[in-house]
């Protein structure tokens, strides 16, 4: 780990009928070990002893066990840095239950673990799990060398904040449920690992982001703006003392026939956003939409040489290809940045839709790939660049926050939850004949650590 974070209270409740209390205990001292071992200054014993609960009654499990830490911690009234907690193999809603109490209600950092690796409790799960608490209490794991050296043009020469942006529609079926957006943007630089992330509700199946940037009426401060875009900026220059004075927007899920649609409605929203934080500041923008959903391939023109191909057979990873089969005029390439494990890899697509950074094709498909190996959670290089994964996981995590209302496959059954991000207005928007309802604001210690998961 690069920096090591710290965890000095924490705490284990254990929800699994087969594991006892005395496994549970082991698991958690090897647990922290293990995260010691990694680099994090991470406290061997718990403030409480392990809790055994009933599934049934996780909110009141949960709750009390948080009002009991703070009581016991030393000073009183600390709060948990961690809650590890150990889960059935088969735990049905009881996950999305668990987070939606934790990160709505009580801001608790919380990880999860499954009954099945208590048991094995293999060094490599051990040090995989070391690796998500470590950036859930604030540490890094992983860093670029040239980040750190300023070596990346266009990016480590001036406060540069990159945006990863997706939105997920319910099951085809699902007529009422609404979609929902997740924005994450990077809090750190020059280093480029620490995100925050914001998520919103809106319309069914709508694709377009409304809630990047608004405006509404308060009956004290009269026109007041705000949106995700406004809050993620106010809050990289809280964390680094600089405002971005360039913006990368990577955007995940977009079809073809949307591009410019979205790219129009969006780079306006961003536009917006920056003029409502001071009147003349508009820091040039690159809008960069990412897409796996497509019927591209990449071989090896000779499969027997042992140089052009991994161990899977197939390409190898930093494999870019920008002319014969892309577009013959717009700015797009396919970047294989992940090492395959079975199967034929499937290169993602970039397709870049606005440059006002002038980014040459070779310095874009660097960075590019170069961030695909400071996704947090392992420590390989990832498919598609970590800001649209972060906001794909984002969005499928805030799934559970419309709880109880949804059914474990995630439909709605009464009228739909979603709405504004946190700190917009919190009113209801319509769509059809269903409310879209505002999702439960985030407690502000989870907004950097939910897409974590």
């Amino acid at each position: 780990m690069v920096n090591g974070g710290r965890v000095g209270h924490w705490a284990c409740i254990n929800f699994s009928r087969n594991v006892q209390d005395n496994a549970a205990k082991v698991f958690c001292h090897e647990l922290a070990i293990m995260c010691q071992i990694s680099g994090m200054n991470f406290a061997p014993e718990p403030v409480l002893p392990v809790l055994s609960a009933r599934p049934e009654h996780v909110e009141r499990a949960l709750k009390a066990r948080y009002h009991d830490a703070m009581n016991a911690s030393k000073p009183p009234g600390k709060e948990l840095d961690l809650l590890i907690v150990i889960l059935p193999d088969n735990n049905g809603s009881l996950y999305g239950d668990l987070k939606r109490i934790c990160e709505t209600e009580l801001g608790l950092v919380s990880q999860c673990c499954l009954t099945k690796h208590v048991f094995k409790m293999s060094k490599q799960y051990l040090a995989n799990v070391a690796l998500k608490i470590n950036v859930k209490v604030g540490g890094r794991n992983t860093v670029l060398v040239d980040a750190l050296a300023r070596r990346i043009r266009l990016v480590t020469d001036r406060p540069t904040i990159i945006f990863g942006a997706d939105v997920t529609h319910p099951h085809p079926g699902e007529d009422s449920s609404p979609s929902i957006a997740a924005v994450v943007a990077s809090q750190d630089w020059p280093e480029i690992t620490k995100y925050a992330g914001l998520v919103s509700a809106q319309a069914h199946r709508q694709e377009l982001i409304q809630d990047l940037f608004k405006v509404w009426q308060d009956p004290q401060r009269g026109t007041v703006t705000g949106g995700m875009i406004k809050e993620l900026l106010i809050s990289f220059k809280r964390a680094t003392g600089q405002k971005p004075q360039r913006i990368i927007f990577y955007r995940d899920g977009v079809s073809e026939g949307q591009f410019y649609q979205v790219l129009l409605f969006e780079l306006d929203a961003i536009r917006k956003a920056c003029a409502s934080l001071e009147p003349n500041y508009q820091p040039p923008v690159t809008f960069v939409v990412v897409q796996k959903r497509h019927h591209t391939r990449l071989f090896a023109n000779n499969h027997n040489d042992q140089r052009t191909v991994d161990r899977s057979g197939n390409i190898l990873p930093g494999t870019v290809v920008d002319s014969k089969i892309c577009h013959p005029t717009e700015f797009d390439f396919y970047l294989c940045s992940h090492a395959g494990i079975q199967g034929t890899s499937r290169p993602a697509h970039y397709h870049v839709l606005w440059d006002e950074n002038k980014f040459t094709a070779d310095e874009l498909q660097t960075l590019t790939n170069n961030l695909c190996y400071t996704y947090a959670r392992c420590t390989r290089s990832v498919s598609i660049v970590p800001p649209a994964y972060y906001a794909h996981l984002a969005a499928f995590r805030a799934r559970f926050y419309m709880e109880p209302d949804t059914s474990d496959s995630g439909s709605v059954a009464s009228g739909a939850r979603g709405g504004p991000p946190q700190g917009g207005p919190r009113s209801s928007t319509r769509f059809g004949n269903v409310a879209v309802r505002p999702l439960p604001a985030l407690k502000e210690n989870v907004k950097r650590v939910m897409f974590y998961c």
